[in-house]
């Protein structure tokens, strides 16, 4: 098959379904999937009415079993797998982000949101993986966040130093270092692996006091999934801009 497939976790709302539409408005053929089914189909039924070649798939990260069922269901359909976009995730700490939990984290949120947002990226994308493999443009884009650099975290003057939610900010930091290892691992292959800052945008998570609206957040989503053959890997973006780890 020459039209690319992309799987996007998380694709029921937000910036996940923003990055649907539009990498669907790039001729692209999208696997929606989300933990939800009723609202997974939703989404899948407004994407349609834009004109996106998409369908619905059920993948809830935290279940083997329905990871499983993605790499087998994607391999008998279409043989290959040209796009993952680990874009579901969690917090679930606190719904104030300028606070340091780090010395009263729950430790069943910590481990909560550790699985969630990188235990099982790795698991699926490791699962994937020999699909991604048969793509002749491999391109895999890991959700982070700028709260997953520790180089900001560090810095006193950071705009992000205040912000020290220990169990989201780890499980966005630890899914840099899988980026980093991964592509290394994949250096000799054609397949680009990158972590994406969207940015603080109107979601669920980064509530109406946020700056950007959610098709802008999508858009180094987008962007990095659609990268030529120079284009970079093992990097840390944000709309084009590279920021530190």
């Amino acid at each position: 098959m020459s039209k690319k497939i992309a799987l996007i976790t998380g694709a029921n709302k937000g910036i996940g379904y923003q990055t649907a539409l539009q990498l669907g408005k790039e001729g692209v053929t999208v696997i929606a999937a989300s933990r939800n089914k009723e609202r997974g189909i939703k989404a899948v039924e407004q994407l349609k009415a834009e004109g996106i070649d998409v369908e619905f798939l059920q993948l809830d990260v935290d279940i083997e079993a329905d990871i499983k069922f993605a790499f087998d269901y994607i391999n008998n359909k279409y043989g290959k797998l040209d796009i993952l976009v680990n874009n579901a995730g969690i917090q679930i700490e606190s719904k104030e982000w300028g606070i340091n939990n780090t010395a009263t984290i729950d430790e069943k949120a910590l481990r909560y949101t550790l699985d969630t947002n990188f235990f099982n990226v790795v698991k699926l994308t490791n699962t994937l993986l020999p699909l991604i493999r048969k793509s002749e443009a491999g391109r895999i884009v890991n959700l982070s966040s700028i709260l997953g650099s520790l180089g900001l975290h560090s810095d006193a003057a950071s705009p992000i130093y205040a912000s020290k939610l220990f169990a989201y900010d780890t499980s966005k930091t630890a899914l840099n270092s899988y980026t980093v290892h991964l592509a290394a691992a994949l250096a000799d292959t054609n397949i680009k692996v990158n972590s994406a800052h969207p940015g603080w945008v109107k979601t669920d998570m980064g509530s109406d006091a946020a700056p950007m609206e959610i098709a802008d957040g999508a858009k180094t989503s987008v962007a990095l999934s659609l990268l030529g053959v120079d284009g970079p890997s093992g990097k840390y973006i944000h709309l084009g801009d590279e920021l530190p780890w």
